[in-house]
């Protein structure tokens, strides 16, 4: 589920460059329909429509654009992360906006986008200019089972962008689901989450509490650990999207920090692994800056908003089933 931030002129002077044909009305796909609907004041920009709900918006001339609210807040977040290349796993890719953004901003970067409908990655190909493969693969699958067949510590970054209607899949929620992604992420790698949730936050607080208890009792202390939202939704006034935020540690012994120890790829490659720190001001203030300003709560504030609130005990499934 998204909501669209306030209208922006695109971030590139590129020409304007629109495929010859795209669909009008809805079209059938393995697990219902797509409808991409263009924006009247913006032809170029379109919005992609799964079974009815809002699930990406592209600019077609401008692969850097983000629309939705809450992948600017993630984008924030990847910005702490060393310069250069990623590795990036969309747990959820639809239109693919994100991995889009993610190749524009650091070209040459690796993605791969999970999603379990085969003919939407099908369609999606067709209509949207996305990076071709090794850059950006596409693979109908399970998310769960996706995560659980991964590498251990073979992603920079992990997204989790799934729903079901208005709510996360439940294997793809919780404990079990936090820990496979801690167990994916390189040192130093951030899991980005959008969840969704209404007053009084229960799913949200328990979702931290997840990821708190996977990712280590010191993640929030550590600045590992954060949450963000636009205000009135932090205040329990209204439904709407959070991102939820953690970082994997780094191992103890510093003979493991050195280049020729780290994993091999975007973050191992520096002389020493570098962890971005969630309570860093500067991603405070890009969040507050963005044409839709959102709190951020890292640190002892993480910790608070989750509180007393219980772990969510759950498991993802067996990638060999």
């Amino acid at each position: 589920m998204a909501r669209r931030s306030a209208r922006r002129r695109p971030s590139s002077s590129a020409p304007l460059t629109l495929p010859a044909e795209l669909p009008v009305g809805p079209v059938p796909i393995s697990t219902g329909t797509a409808e991409v609907v263009r924006d009247p004041d913006f032809p170029q920009r379109v919005t992609l429509h799964v079974n009815g709900v809002p699930s990406s918006s592209l600019d077609l001339a401008d692969p850097g654009f983000l629309d939705f609210e809450y992948m600017q807040q993630m984008a924030a977040f990847v910005a702490l992360l060393p310069p250069g290349p990623l590795r990036v796993l969309h747990l959820g890719a639809a239109g693919s906006a994100f991995a889009r953004h993610v190749e524009h901003e650091r070209p040459g970067s690796r993605q791969l986008g999970i999603d379990l409908d085969p003919r939407l990655l099908e369609l999606v190909r067709e209509w949207f200019a996305l990076p071709r493969s090794p850059l950006l693969r596409l693979r109908a699958d399970d998310a769960g089972r996706a995560l659980a067949a991964a590498h251990d510590a073979s992603y920079d970054v992990v997204v989790r962008d799934v729903f079901a209607g208005d709510r996360t899949p439940e294997h793809l929620v919780g404990t079990g689901f936090a820990a496979q992604a801690h167990r994916v992420l390189r040192p130093g790698g951030i899991l980005l989450v959008n969840c969704a949730d209404r007053p009084p936050l229960t799913t949200a607080r328990r979702e931290v509490a997840s990821l708190a208890e996977a990712f280590g009792p010191d993640a929030a202390a550590q600045g590992r650990l954060a949450a963000v939202a636009e205000p009135a939704i932090l205040k329990g006034r209204r439904y709407g999207n959070l991102v939820l935020a953690a970082v994997r540690e780094l191992p103890e012994d510093p003979a493991h920090e050195g280049a020729q120890d780290a994993p091999q790829g975007p973050l191992g490659a520096h002389d020493a692994v570098e962890r971005p720190d969630l309570r860093d001001p500067r991603l405070g203030r890009a969040l507050r800056t963005l044409a839709v300003p959102a709190t951020l709560l890292a640190g002892d504030d993480a910790a608070a908003f989750a509180g007393t609130a219980a772990p969510l005990a759950t498991s993802t499934p067996d990638p060999a089933t």
